[in-house]
């Protein structure tokens, strides 16, 4: 077995605003198994600024990875404890490689394009204008769950953004997530979480910065909205902290980016906890290429959660590969008759 991994740059069509910035292009790493006459992809999506495994010696780690890969695959994932990007693409790759299809990881009714997986219309933070036509397209395009990326504008304007959507359309008929990524205060959370009740909103992500335990858990208690840790999750590799985290903030739902929190199985043990707490979940891309998007969606079809999932759409970058990911009707299909193209 032999492998190599190669540094790739995403492009988007478009900048997209956080409130970590605007990202214009996106650092990605695809690693290459070769054994006999099969090759295997995996994608390590590292995430700067916000994974935990964005560290100057990453590019080290993979080499060493490389060099190691005929070792035990517990012992390659244990030694890769603190690079969770680097676990899930090792994860992807070792499956790829064992298939007569490299890309179809999972098979099930989702690759045989007979079912589809229910997701929501991402609104990127921006100018109102901006926002409010994301909006009307997303719309327009049939999605009933919408999510978006709030603390870029002044907050009275996204109040007034959601205010539009509720005068049109009712929580029965649109369902609408926010995600604050840490931008509120704690000493001004929970007001905002009530004037935000008002609009009959499903949950929202991470109110406050991560790592600030008891002021979550306050607010987890007191909030008149479901909350759901994100970020939070980041760098808890442990087991044993991952259960006292959620029992101290004690969360309405946790969210799992697996390129964030150590691929399929550390997403898994996640999942495991949380479910002996009454804590419900989802799953969330992490402006992964399709390769990775493909890895994440074929998993997450296995697991049987009907919540709308938060997957991307492949559409965001000008150089991603052609692959079977497609969305219809606010749900993200596998078309097997398209084949991917990918040359790395």
């Amino acid at each position: 077995m032999k492998a190599f991994y190669q540094k790739y740059l995403l492009n988007f069509k478009q900048a997209s605003g956080t409130s970590r910035g605007v990202l214009r292009n996106k650092e990605t790493y695809f690693l290459k198994i070769i054994e006999g006459d099969n090759v295997g992809y995996g994608e390590c999506a590292v995430f700067k600024g916000l994974s935990i495994d964005d560290w100057e010696d990453y590019e080290e780690k993979l080499t060493w990875l490389c060099e190691n890969i005929d070792r035990n695959k517990e012992e390659l994932l244990v030694e890769l404890t603190e690079f969770p990007s680097i676990q899930f693409g090792l994860e992807q790759a070792l499956l790829s490689v064992q298939k007569k299809n490299p890309f179809e990881l999972f098979p099930s009714k989702f690759t045989q394009s007979k079912d589809g997986i229910k997701i929501n219309g991402l609104i990127w933070m921006g100018t109102e204008a901006f926002m409010r036509q994301q909006i009307k397209d997303k719309l327009n395009d049939g999605f009933t769950t919408l999510k978006l990326k709030i603390g870029a504008i002044d907050f009275e304007t996204e109040i007034s953004l959601l205010k539009s959507i509720r005068k049109e359309f009712s929580s029965e008929e649109i369902e609408l997530r926010v995600d604050a990524n840490g931008g509120f205060l704690p000493s001004e959370a929970l007001e905002k979480l009530k004037r935000l009740s008002e609009l009959e909103i499903h949950s929202i992500e991470q109110p406050i910065k991560q790592g600030q335990i008891n002021e979550m858990a306050e607010l987890c208690l007191k909030t008149p909205i479901p909350i759901a840790l994100d970020e939070e999750l980041i760098g808890v590799f442990e087991g044993a902290l991952k259960q006292k985290m959620l029992q101290i903030i004690k969360p309405q739902y946790i969210i799992l980016k697996p390129s964030l929190v150590g691929g399929y199985k550390g997403s898994e043990e996640w999942i495991k906890i949380a479910s002996t707490q009454n804590i419900d979940w989802w799953i969330t891309s992490a402006l992964e290429s399709n390769i990775g998007l493909n890895a994440i969606a074929q998993w997450t079809y296995t697991l049987k959660n009907k919540m709308p999932q938060g997957l991307g759409t492949g559409s965001l970058f000008t150089n991603n590969f052609e692959s079977p990911l497609k969305v219809k009707d606010e749900n993200l299909h596998y078309n097997n008759k398209i084949k991917w193209n990918v040359k790395l």
